[in-house]
C-alpha cells in the first residue's frame, strides 16, 4: 500500500528532469499521474516510465503559461480521469542573461512560465479542491529566489512563487488544502549537465553533502508533502539542497 493510493496527481513540466523524477516518485507511492508538458512526445515518455512502475498514467500536453489552455486541460482531466487531489507546479524555464543585457522578451517568457503558470493552475483547480474539501499543492521554486548572477528574471519568478504559496496557504488552509513550496538546489538534470565542467565543480564544492542532488531526491520530498503524513505542514518553504548555501 502506498501513501498516495487512489489519488490523482497533475505534474506540470513533467516531460523530463525534476518533473519526471517527481512523477515517478508519486507513482511509486501509488498515485495515478497526469503528465503535463508542452510536447506530447515528452509527456508520453514520462507516462511510459510511470506505467512501467505498474501505475496509471495519462498525458495532458498544454502551455500552462496560458490560462485558457490550463482551464481546458483541467476540465478535460477531471471529466476523463477524475478529480485532481494533488497538484505539483513544476513547469519552468530559464533565459539567463545579465540584467543590463536582458531583453523584455526574456523577462516576460520566464515570468510567464515560471510564475504565471502556477497562478493559472491554482486558479483553475483551487475552486474544485475547495468544493471537495481536500487538496495537496506543491509549488516548485528554487534556491535562486534569493538572487543569482545573471538570473534576474528567474530569481524574481521564483521569489514570486514563494509569495504565491504563502498567500494561497492562508486562503485555502481552512478548506483542507495544503500549499507548500520546495526550493531545489543543484540537481542533476539535462539543464545542469550543460554547464561548463569548471562551474559544475564549483557548485559541488558548495554542497556539504558532497554530491549533486537527483530528481528522485526532489520527488521523495514532494511525495511526502502530497501525502496525509504532511497534513499539518502548510505554507512552508523547504530547501532540497544537501545543505548548499548560495
Amino acid at each position: 500500500m502506498g501513501r498516495l493510493d487512489g489519488k490523482l496527481a497533475l505534474v506540470t513540466g513533467a516531460g523530463r528532469g525534476i518533473g519526471r523524477g517527481i512523477a515517478l516518485e508519486l507513482a511509486r507511492e501509488g498515485a495515478q499521474v497526469v503528465v503535463n508538458d508542452l510536447g506530447a512526445e515528452d509527456c508520453e515518455k514520462t507516462a511510459e516510465a510511470v506505467r512501467a512502475l505498474k501505475a496509471d498514467a495519462y498525458t495532458a500536453p498544454a502551455n500552462v503559461s496560458r490560462f485558457d489552455e490550463v482551464d481546458r486541460m483541467v476540465e478535460h482531466i477531471e471529466k476523463m480521469f477524475g478529480p485532481v487531489s494533488i497538484l505539483v507546479n513544476n513547469a519552468g524555464i530559464n533565459r539567463d542573461r545579465r540584467l543590463v543585457k536582458m531583453s523584455e522578451a526574456e523577462w516576460d517568457e520566464v515570468i510567464a512560465v515560471d510564475l504565471k503558470s502556477q497562478f493559472n493552475t491554482l486558479r483553475a483547480l483551487a475552486p474544485r479542491m475547495v468544493e471537495r474539501g481536500y487538496g495537496r499543492i506543491v509549488n516548485v521554486s528554487s534556491m535562486s529566489w534569493q538572487g543569482n548572477f545573471g538570473q534576474a528574471n528567474y530569481a524574481a519568478a521564483k521569489a514570486g512563487v514563494i509569495g504565491l504559496t504563502k498567500t494561497a496557504c492562508r486562503e485555502l488552509a481552512a478548506s483542507g488544502i495544503t500549499v507548500n513550496a520546495i526550493c531545489p538546489g543543484f540537481i542533476d538534470t539535462e539543464m545542469t549537465r550543460s554547464v561548463p565542467e569548471k562551474v559544475w565543480d564549483i557548485m559541488v564544492k558548495k554542497i556539504p553533502a558532497g554530491r549533486v542532488g537527483t530528481p528522485e531526491d526532489v520527488g521523495r520530498v514532494v511525495a511526502f508533502l502530497a501525502s496525509d503524513d504532511a497534513a499539518y505542514v502548510n505554507g512552508e518553504v523547504i530547501n532540497i539542497s544537501g545543505g548548499m548555501v548560495l
